[in-house]
């Protein structure tokens, strides 16, 4: 039998390794600007078409390269950055499989200009699909330009499989702000279709985070600071009150390198717990510093999740230190240790009891003749007059030389509240109750053949989705006018998403006096939205917008009413009175599609008589 095993040639291998290491353009905006942090850049510009499926290119003023470093690093395992499988367990730079540029050049058009500091000219290298077109002299600045265009351009089953600009791009924003949280000390430009989205120089940590999340972040953020033989900890968690539902501020470094740890999230949540709303998600912004030897990298193909040596002693010590800052700046309750004593009631005061009163038990103030009080001999005297009879109020009523009667038959008095009998009125017709709930989440209704469960939650989101579709179609939603302006505050990133959306918020009913400088003023907002609700409904909003599936929602249109009816529908747990659940089943069957969600799950469900007699059998 012939032999069938054979080696599979680099350029089908790096196409496999590209599906681990290459996912979407935000992966490869990852490796090339990790790459450009370990060639010690100061200033990194990133610049973006088309969400990156167009461009990617990252420029740096860093180390550059040597033409032969620069042939080289295209080629599988190729690394400036170990030597040696020690070396993993020392690892104090970003990369170091040596994958990322040989898997990004497989399935892409790649262009790379590089320049050391001492050298006169540089190297340019052209490479499609792992095929290298040219090889040439170039003059450029000092560092390195890496240019990645057509992605997917022969693999067009994964291009089709992106999603659209807005999710790509949102994917880029997460990438772009991990890096340049890990490096404040490095300055970062961003720029999207020929326009600046980021622009953030050197500064300290905290500066770094209000130039990227907004100006109104500073007064969010509380510091942490731990410093223990195991672990240091430095960085800021945000003010309970400022939580929001997402998760988009949760950021762990790892020795510079960003991470994902469900189990020291957890940490934080113990830490915040009995100060945040339920659903809320703490903020937080955490460097930890470890032994390089205590934790493995090298576990997952995009390098964010870490094994620890001792993770419950972490959870512990993270857990600690920041339920300490919370306390030190006042924004958690806690035991004060260093009260001032003086201010304390003595302990011989409470052996004295409560004071006494005393009473002149004689005295009555409808008495005609008050016996005379003592007085203290400094206290002048007075002779207090007698007061008149009753009978001297009505002296003078009558006019002069002329008596008049009354007719107490014309005079109206003012007539008693009629109260309500207490009694039933037997003549009332009594009115049968059709709907009962079940648990605060189920109305159970009667049918001729049966009965019909209904989800609360989910009809009334259908009914709100249609009438919200309605409202935006024929662009005559219902406002109530506000008697003060709201004033909300996002990033620069959620004010572009409000801006393109602003047009569909209106037609809901929404009133924007203005939209700039990181702040919304709302004016008017749709009937039956209470304000304290219309901060959560934005948040959700750009919460799907930012995560939307092209498939499932076909218009921003129908995104919008999705969203919205979601945050506004009855929740789960809510009690209902009966006029309340009969107007709800009444509206469900006047929708459109009464059977399923917005999401396309199922709103009620019946169950007939044959059924119920079968469970009795």
């Amino acid at each position: 039998m012939a032999d069938i095993i054979q080696l599979l040639p680099d350029h089908v291998a790096n196409q496999i390794a590209a599906g681990e290491v290459v996912q979407r353009p935000a992966s490869v905006v990852k490796e090339l600007l990790e790459n450009a942090i370990d060639a010690d850049s100061t200033l990194i510009k990133l610049i973006i078409k088309d969400a990156g499926k167009t461009l990617v290119q990252v420029i740096d003023n860093g180390k550059g390269m040597t033409t032969t470093d620069a042939r080289l690093s295209f080629e599988r395992h190729a690394t400036s950055k170990i030597k040696s499988a020690e070396d993993l367990f020392q690892l104090n730079t970003k990369g170091f499989r040596g994958e990322a540029l040989a898997s990004i050049a497989a399935i892409a058009h790649v262009e790379l200009k590089t320049k050391q500091e001492h050298e006169d000219v540089g190297t340019a290298i052209v490479i499609e699909g792992s095929d290298i077109k040219s090889q040439e002299v170039v003059v450029t600045p000092k560092g390195t330009s890496l240019s990645v265009k057509h992605l997917f351009f022969n693999i067009p089953a994964r291009r089709n499989f992106l999603k659209s600009n807005t999710v790509e791009l949102r994917h880029i924003i997460d990438e772009f702000h991990r890096v340049a949280l890990a490096h404040p000390s490095i300055g970062f430009s961003m720029f999207s279709n020929g326009n600046e989205t980021f622009n953030l120089p050197q500064s300290n940590y905290r500066q770094r985070i209000v130039n990227i999340f907004g100006n109104k972040t500073n007064e969010k953020l509380v510091p942490v600071e731990e410093a223990t033989e195991v672990l240091v900890i430095s960085g800021f968690v945000g003010k309970p009150e400022f939580a929001k539902k997402s998760r988009n501020e949760q950021f762990f470094f790892v020795n510079d390198r960003f991470i994902k740890s469900a189990y020291l999230n957890h940490a934080i949540n113990s830490a915040f717990e009995g100060l945040l709303k339920d659903g809320a998600q703490p903020s937080y912004y955490l460097n930890l510093t470890v032994n390089p030897q205590t934790i493995d990298i090298n576990i997952h193909p995009t390098k964010t999740e870490i094994k620890f040596d001792d993770e419950h002693t972490l959870y512990a010590i993270l857990r600690s230190a920041v339920k300490h800052s919370l306390g030190q700046f006042n924004i958690a309750p806690v035991l004060d240790f260093d009260r001032d004593a003086n201010l304390d009631t003595p302990y011989s005061y409470e052996q004295k009891g409560m004071p006494s009163v005393e009473v002149d038990r004689s005295f009555n103030p409808f008495k005609e003749d008050t016996p005379k009080v003592k007085t203290v001999a400094s206290t002048p005297t007075y002779k207090k007059e007698p007061s008149a009879n009753w009978e001297s109020l009505y002296v003078g009523l009558e006019s002069k030389g002329t008596k008049t009667t009354t007719d107490f038959s014309e005079i109206h008095f003012e007539s008693q509240p009629q109260n309500e009998s207490i009694f039933k009125n037997e003549n009332a017709v009594e009115q049968k109750q059709t709907t009962y709930q079940l648990n605060n989440k189920f109305i159970i209704s009667t049918i001729k053949s049966g009965m019909l469960v209904i989800d609360q939650h989910r009809a009334h989101q259908r009914v709100l989705y249609e009438d919200f579709l309605r409202h935006i179609t024929i662009k005559e939603g219902v406002s109530q006018q506000l008697l003060f302006p709201l004033e909300l505050h996002f990033s620069n990133q959620e004010i572009a998403l409000i801006n393109q959306l602003k047009e569909d918020l209106e037609s809901t009913g929404f009133i924007f006096q203005s939209i700039e400088n990181e702040t919304v003023q709302i004016t008017g907002v749709p009937v039956n939205v209470p304000e304290s609700e219309v901060s959560i409904i934005l948040e959700q909003l750009i919460s799907d917008v930012e995560n939307e599936v092209p498939d499932s929602n076909f218009s921003a249109t129908d995104l919008l009413a999705k969203s919205m009816a979601k945050s506004l529908a009855i929740k789960t747990g809510q009690s209902l009175t009966n006029p309340e659940q009969e107007h709800l089943v009444n509206r469900l069957f006047g929708c459109t599609e009464p059977n399923v969600s917005p999401t396309n799950r199922t709103t009620f469900i019946t169950m007939t008589v044959d059924e119920l007699d079968k469970k009795f059998m």
